[in-house]
């Protein structure tokens, strides 16, 4: 029997009719997503802001450290756009540089969460029996850990920064992935392709690299979209309560939770941070709910 050679362990015409069916899927979904005016205003909004935060603090004359203490306090001009803080340092570029470190934080640890979910979700499903139910129960021991303390220990031990944040934030965030991927593995495991595949005497790791995985890519595009938002927040929530990254650096956290104390005086300092906490949560979110309704094949 004639195989395909691209997919070795394949029938022919059962290859043939996957790789017509994949590439039509994915056209479809980018199609739709493209129609969705919101989200594609809300992906334009992420992309300004990533450009931003990439350009705006290199291109600036003020820095994010410098403290002018005879600027302390001024109100937004055309000096300082956002105005400046109790150290007279410019909020402006101080903002900027804050979504340097949100985003990086939340988009390296939602694809550690990711891979790691996507990973162990597979397995779990794939092999099934007691190793299934071995590794769920691991994943339900992990659900437990609260993220606060796995935060405070890692600090202890490591000290505060960002990669701890991002270790931590990993540590228990890919068990939603995990979860997330087994079920969907499960749905996909029965079909006939992959039943074939083991017929033909397909290892497991290339039936769950080249098939399973690939067919719950939309699943795992848009819970990665979703997770991005989660991390950011939690690194944001942290800086609030002093846990996260330290002076001077800048996060939209700890600006915040300085702004906080001086709003009733100086109410720019905590509108301009928690306004683009809000715009970058807002702009996920509803990015994710456009990739859904566009790759979610039970929408469809």
């Amino acid at each position: 029997m004639k195989t395909s050679p691209l997919s070795p362990y394949l029938p022919l015409r059962v290859a043939k009719e996957l790789e017509q069916r994949l590439p039509a899927f994915w056209k479809e979904g980018f199609r739709k997503l493209k129609k969705n005016r919101i989200a594609m205003c809300a992906l334009t909004v992420l992309v300004l802001l990533i450009v931003g935060a990439l350009i705006i603090p290199t291109l600036s004359e003020h820095t994010y450290y410098e403290t002018v203490l005879r600027e302390k306090n001024r109100a937004p001009s055309l000096n300082h756009f956002f105005g400046t803080d109790d150290l007279g340092r410019d909020i402006f570029v101080r903002i900027w540089w804050g979504a340097r470190i949100s985003l990086f934080v939340g988009i390296i640890a939602a694809l550690l969460d990711v891979f790691i979910g996507v990973v162990y979700g597979a397995v779990a499903a794939y092999v099934g029996g007691k190793v299934d139910e071995v590794m769920m129960r691991c994943v339900d021991i992990f659900h437990s850990l609260p993220n606060l303390i796995i935060i405070i220990l890692l600090m202890m031990i490591f000290g505060s920064g960002v990669f701890t944040i991002i270790a931590a934030l990993a540590l228990t965030g890919w068990v939603n992935m995990a979860r997330i991927t087994r079920g969907q593995v499960l749905k996909v495991k029965e079909r006939e392709y992959v039943q074939a595949a083991r017929m033909f005497g397909a290892p497991t790791s290339w039936i769950i690299r080249k098939h399973l995985i690939p067919n719950i890519t939309g699943t795992i595009i848009t819970t990665l979209t979703f997770s991005i938002p989660t991390a950011i927040f939690a690194e944001t929530f942290l800086s609030f309560l002093g846990l996260g990254v330290q002076a001077p650096i800048a996060s939209w956290g700890t600006m915040a939770s300085d702004g906080l104390y001086a709003s009733h005086y100086y109410p720019w300092r905590l509108f301009f941070p928690s306004a683009f906490i809000c715009i970058t949560m807002l702009s996920f979110n509803l990015l994710g709910d456009g990739i859904r309704e566009a790759f979610d094949p039970r929408l469809r």
